[in-house]
């Protein structure tokens, strides 16, 4: 486990969030908690008929910590029936915010630890390309 983070509180919150998750196109209720601050922030994903207007969990509870203030993100919890890994979109909007921070994958079945940076090897950011030659 990864030191100094207190993954109880986080897997709570994230459990508690996917409880009210809106999935009803694909089954898939996903809750998330970041650790910002020595703070909880959640957020569940809420699906829409159009598909590219709904938004996942974890950027929900991303907004969240940023809505109070936040700028550095510790720790990430994400809650679904299985342990799952965030998708891309939201593995770059996280790693904006600590491209290695510590992430764990809680599911019905288990939990599963890892870091952004082992999800995210490279993420976008300006000037992160090497020049041409």
């Amino acid at each position: 486990m990864s030191p100094g983070i207190d993954w109880g509180p986080l897997v709570e919150a994230a459990e508690a969030a996917r409880k009210n998750a809106y999935a009803p196109y694909s089954g898939l209720e996903v809750g998330a908690a970041v650790l910002a601050d020595g703070r909880v922030f959640a957020g569940c994903n809420v699906e829409n008929a159009s598909y590219p207007v709904g938004s996942c969990a974890e950027r929900g509870a991303l907004a969240a910590a940023v809505a109070a203030g936040c700028r550095k993100i510790d720790a990430v919890a994400i809650s679904s029936a299985e342990p799952i890994p965030p998708c891309g979109m939201c593995r770059q909007a996280l790693a904006e915010f600590n491209p290695s921070m510590a992430v764990l994958l809680a599911g019905d079945s288990g939990r599963t630890e890892t870091s952004l940076d082992v999800l995210m090897p490279q993420p976008f950011a300006p000037g992160s390309l090497p020049p041409k030659s």
